[in-house]
């Protein structure tokens, strides 16, 4: 990497530091609450995209890189939960930081009031909730069975969905690496808005209160 910079950009992460890296910022972005500023969807479309043996920068069939994904997807989140176990209210207290924002954990609250348990699994398709999820669920102690469930089946139905999308447009754009910066403007922009529009709405909220 050339500069800090390429810590934003998903290609020259996987090029820099290959299946690890990728695997350690996942685990890191899934429940460690200074990681939400790391890559995800973005990450992961870049690296079905790179493990296409066309391509060949991942020497890693699909079938494993799903695997390793959920398995570091799986971690984090159970990270997450045992440090808002441990923390509990105590987090709502903390001064936000450059690395922590207390509008992350209330975001994430008001998507896990509105969807549930599901929360655990549609959160994983969209920034700072996938990171602050699972810290929430430890906070208000979901019984640890159903957090294994969501846990379980939102690990492996991100990456299968986006690492495979990323996987075939390699196979059916040979040349989809020269745009890929255009791709994953548009992966950002459109993760985003969700999670914008629940910020707005929240604050629309304590207004009118």
């Amino acid at each position: 990497m050339d500069s800090i910079w390429d810590l934003f950009k998903p290609e020259e992460l996987i090029r820099f530091g290959g299946l690890a890296l990728l695997l350690i910022i996942i685990f890191l972005e899934n429940g460690i609450f200074f990681g939400f500023f790391l890559p995800g969807d973005s990450l992961l479309f870049t690296a079905g995209l790179l493990a296409y043996p066309e391509v060949g920068v991942l020497d890693v069939s699909l079938e494993h890189l799903i695997l390793y994904i959920g398995l570091a997807a799986i971690g984090g989140y159970y990270a997450g939960y045992f440090f808002g176990y441990k923390t509990g209210e105590a987090l709502y207290k903390r001064k936000d930081t450059l690395f922590f924002k207390k509008q992350y954990i209330i975001t994430a609250e008001v998507f896990y009031k509105k969807y549930g348990g599901v929360a655990l699994v549609l959160g994983r398709f969209l920034p700072i909730v996938r990171t602050f999820a699972p810290i929430l669920a430890g906070i208000v102690k979901v019984r640890p069975i159903v957090f294994f469930m969501f846990n379980i089946v939102g690990a492996f139905l991100w990456p299968l969905t986006i690492v495979t999308a990323g996987y075939y447009v390699g196979k059916i754009f040979p040349n989809a690496l020269d745009y890929l910066n255009y791709i994953i403007i548009g992966f950002i922009v459109v993760t985003s808005v969700p999670v914008i529009n629940s910020i707005r709405n929240d604050r629309k909220l304590k207004k009118a209160q």
